[in-house]
């Protein structure tokens, strides 16, 4: 069963894994992916549909599943599936096997690890991580020019954190706008935006000067726009968070005070999922 791997939910990025597997003489073995026209129009006798996750175990050793691996921490993400998989449940079928997903609750990982469950998080890879920054900052900036009415070149763009996303981000950004700061209340993030030549805002000073930016960028997987500093942010200013849910912008907040938010998760499934998904199958082989 070494040659064989099973694929099970996710997105775009998934689709375009499991052709790529199957080109290489893999024999793949899907399930929740069963709505999606494409993969239905590429079947060949590598790849095949299952019907229940018990095939499934019963043909492989090696499972992978989304990025991230769930959404709601009870069942595993599924773009192209109505069937609602329960992850509990599914580690019972799992026992002994071998999980490579992506972001994974510590909590799952804890009830994976009681039924001798092998996990492996995909993003914590650093390559893998690094690389996933350049699809995300591409489809941020497709983003950011398909919501705003003006040329982004004459936009202040605020950036809040800088991590590798906000990182890659930023470089992208440095040549397409007049103005790019960087925010954070982290000593070594705050010299790395330093260093790399950025205007650098200290978060604990942000409502000074929250009001005099067109587009504001969260990378942060905390609240840090909230009630005490979203009052003082323009009516026309366009918010976007890349963090993970909950994010780091008060969803109810935003809405309250009128704001334009697009909560951009899963990017290079999104803009760039077969770069993505050659990415993803290259780490696989690796481990």
């Amino acid at each position: 069963m070494s040659d064989n791997f099973a694929v099970i939910g996710g997105d775009l990025r998934n689709i375009e894994l499991v052709k790529l597997l199957a080109k290489d003489q893999r024999k793949v073995f899907t399930y929740g992916l069963e709505e999606n026209k494409e993969l239905l129009e590429n079947l060949n006798n590598n790849i095949i549909i299952c019907k229940d996750i018990e095939e499934i175990c019963s043909n492989v050793d090696i499972v992978i599943s989304s990025i991230p691996f769930s959404r709601d921490g009870k069942t595993i993400y599924c773009e192209f599936s109505k069937n609602r998989i329960n992850i509990i449940s599914f580690f019972e079928k799992m026992k002994g096997k071998t999980l490579i997903a992506g972001s994974i609750n510590t909590n799952l990982i804890d009830e994976a690890l009681k039924r001798n469950i092998k996990i492996i998080d995909v993003m914590k890879n650093e390559e893998l991580a690094i690389l996933n920054t350049i699809a995300t900052a591409e489809g941020t900036i497709q983003t950011m020019i398909s919501n705003t009415k003006n040329i982004i070149h004459e936009s202040n763009i605020l950036i809040l954190g800088f991590g590798r996303v906000a990182k890659t981000l930023a470089k992208k950004l440095q040549g397409l706008v007049r103005n790019v700061d960087c925010a954070s209340n982290n000593k070594e993030e705050l010299a790395w935006i330093e260093a790399f030549g950025y205007n650098v805002i200290n978060l604990e000073n942000l409502v000074e000067n929250i009001f005099k930016y067109d587009i504001i960028i969260n990378t942060i997987p905390a609240i840090i726009l909230n009630y005490e500093n979203m009052k003082y942010i323009r009516k026309d200013t366009l918010l976007i968070d890349l963090a993970s849910n909950p994010g780091g912008i008060d969803k109810n907040e935003a809405e309250n005070e009128g704001l334009k938010l697009i909560h951009a998760l899963g990017l290079p499934g999104k803009i760039a999922p077969v770069t993505s998904a050659k990415f993803i199958k290259k780490i696989v082989y690796e481990i």
